[in-house]
């Protein structure tokens, strides 16, 4: 299983801006290791940001994203308090989930 995201989300004024760490290798099946033999792809495909269980982002990742990729939303109508939600979904079916509540 992919290590935690880390997930931070702070009022600023009347927006909550969030940003995401997510611990991902992100290959894109180009790339060739020390044997010479290409590393197959590996990567986030699919990402959802909800807040209080409200889809606020929906987004399609491609293979071209760096390795442990760093997204940043600005999102109205969020309180101090409310839980934002991130998960990914990647092309060999790994899923995860993290969630933070907003400072």
């Amino acid at each position: 299983m992919a290590d935690p995201m880390k997930i931070r989300a702070q009022m600023k004024g009347d927006v909550a801006e969030i940003r995401v760490l997510m611990s991902h290798p992100m290959e894109t099946g180009q790339r060739k290791d020390d044997a010479g033999k290409t590393v197959p792809a590996h990567h986030i495909q699919n990402m959802t940001v909800t807040l209080n269980g409200k889809t606020v982002v929906t987004g399609q990742i491609a293979g071209s994203v760096a390795r442990n990729p760093v997204f940043g939303f600005k999102v109205k109508s969020a309180k101090v308090g409310d839980k934002v939600t991130v998960s990914w979904v990647d092309n060999k079916g790994d899923k995860r989930t993290d969630e933070a509540a907003v400072a």
